[in-house]
């Protein structure tokens, strides 16, 4: 371990700008597991997916829009079932360098035991969905693979550019299923179009074994094109205690290289704590990865980091990221982070340290920590959500398991599940870290207004109809405003390329995004 000596320089967080974070799904019984995309061309572009319930029906994945930064957010979507009889859980999302964004989840039933993983895709920026293909199912493997799929897709420009990867793991909601457990991986070389037979991500000697019934792995690619994954192994052959091991391919899962991150006897028992862990990749050197993850050697659950520079082969000792004292009693869990594209780190989780008890089943918030590109230290931890959450029920069952956000250009997009208003809903929120100041920005949550526009597609007319529109603007696909109109409702587009375009309809009401296509 190298000894540096350096100046810190610990950053600031103002604790008192707080605005209103916002219910962006608004849903009357469950909403659950929220993932955010941001499009890497155009920052104000997000996609938001979660699970929710509509009324008399099974679960769905929904999805919102933004091309504002969080300011508006198009209708609410969903994702079709692919049975009848099915019910869909855990969204990831990733964009390619074209503009798509692919979304993977899993649809399947529980009594007959059936379902698959799915990836569905958008080219018009996630407003709407083409129709899903598969990518492995409950009969692929005994172990019937089709559990927490996370997705990334290579935009390192280099020859696997577009490649689509995936990795799965065993469910528990089948029942008791046979050892040994595996991670899986699956891979697509054609941009979605078709996905390669899938294959086990751990191997002779780098086995997950079988005591970890769920070896869920981690995922990420960096800058260089590697494909890297993290999963939990506890099998004595191979070590005496539980490790976890990364797995990195150059090659699309030709071949792959096996290290250790880390071995270690802590072992996070609570039963309702989210445990779930994170392998992020540093967009600015493909050499840096980190892994965020849960352990108590203090005696309560905090979060960590460990960190390797050289791809994977040593890792740095790990680094505490929660600031509240140590040995406190206070649980954290629910942990997500990101990279900045300049190299700077955002650690979040769910924390208890102004909670009244050392239990999970306390009032919670949501906190982060931030580290600039140039500092070897965390800022002190600053607080994302707006107010203190009492604890409720629903969050001792599934489907609550992770948040998630998007650190870019020193502007922090998160979203998590939190039931303040008696019932689990996902909250939007976006505040810029800087470096000194943390400034947040009030969004308002808003009702979805009733507007048509016809006809659609058009050569060039077309008219939008609704009560109370104030003034309308008109996008290209890269988030540049080509059109305003007020006081008409009538909308010429000869003077337009052709191709899709996004109309922003501010009413008396509330705001809609549509999409229009103009053809010749």
């Amino acid at each position: 371990m190298k000894t540096f000596l350096t100046i810190v320089l610990f950053l600031t967080i103002s604790a008192h700008s707080f605005g209103q974070n916002q219910n962006i799904s608004n849903g009357d019984i469950f909403d659950g597991e929220p993932f955010i995309a941001v499009n890497p061309s155009n920052p104000q572009h997000m996609i938001v997916a979660w699970m929710g319930y509509f009324p008399f029906t099974k679960i769905y994945i929904k999805t919102k829009v933004t091309f504002d930064g969080g300011q508006t957010w198009s209708a609410l979507n969903s994702i079709p079932h692919t049975n009848a009889l099915y019910g869909s859980a855990d969204p990831s999302m990733d964009f390619d360098n074209s503009g798509n964004v692919f979304l993977s989840f899993i649809d399947f039933d529980k009594k007959s035991e059936t379902g698959a993983v799915f990836v569905v895709k958008s080219t018009d920026g996630g407003l709407t969905w083409e129709n899903p293909v598969e990518i492995i199912n409950a009969n692929s493997d005994i172990q019937k693979p089709i559990d927490r799929p996370w997705i990334s897709i290579d935009r390192s420009g280099g020859a696997n550019d577009g490649n689509i990867y995936i990795t799965t793991m065993p469910p528990t909601v089948f029942g008791y299923l046979p050892p040994p457990y595996h991670p899986y991986f699956i891979a697509s070389t054609d941009g979605g179009i078709s996905f390669n037979q899938w294959q086990y991500l751990d191997t002779t000697n780098w086995l997950a074994g079988n005591i970890i019934v769920q070896p869920m792995a981690t995922n990420c690619v960096t800058s260089d094109g590697t494909f890297y994954a993290v999963y939990p192994s506890y099998m004595y052959s191979q070590n005496i205690i539980p490790q976890y091991i990364v797995a990195s391919s150059p090659d699309a899962g030709n071949t792959f290289l096996y290290h250790t991150v880390f071995s270690s006897a802590s072992n996070v028992n609570d039963s309702l704590a989210k445990k779930g862990y994170l392998l992020l990749s540093d967009p600015t050197n493909p050499n840096h990865l980190v892994f965020s993850y849960l352990s108590k050697p203090y005696g309560d659950i905090d979060v960590f980091i460990s960190e390797s520079y050289d791809k994977g082969i040593n890792w740095k000792k790990p680094i505490r990221v929660n600031d509240d004292p140590i040995a406190n009693n206070c649980m954290q869990d629910l942990l997500w982070g990101d990279f900045d594209t300049d190299g700077s780190l955002v650690i979040t989780w769910r924390d208890r340290r102004n909670g009244t008890d050392s239990t999970y089943q306390t009032a919670y918030e949501i906190w982060g920590a931030y580290r600039n590109k140039d500092s070897l230290n965390f800022s002190a931890n600053f607080r994302i959500s707006d107010t203190l959450i009492v604890y409720d029920n629903v969050l001792a069952h599934s489907g609550n398991d992770f948040m998630c956000v998007k650190l870019v250009n020193d502007t922090l997009n998160s979203v998590w599940g939190d039931t303040r208003n008696g019932k689990l809903n996902i909250w939007f929120h976006r505040m810029s870290v800087n470096g000194n100041i943390t400034a947040v920005k009030q969004i308002h949550t808003e009702e979805v207004p009733a507007v048509n526009i016809y006809p659609n597609p058009t050569s060039s007319m077309f008219t939008i109809e609704g009560e109370g529109i104030k003034n309308i603007l008109i996008y290209n696909t890269q988030g540049k405003v080509v059109g305003k109109y007020k006081k008409i409702n009538i909308i010429d587009l000869s003077q337009l390329s052709n191709g899709n375009y996004f109309i922003e309809i501010n009413t008396t009401k509330g705001t809609i995004l549509k999409k229009i296509i103009k053809l010749k």
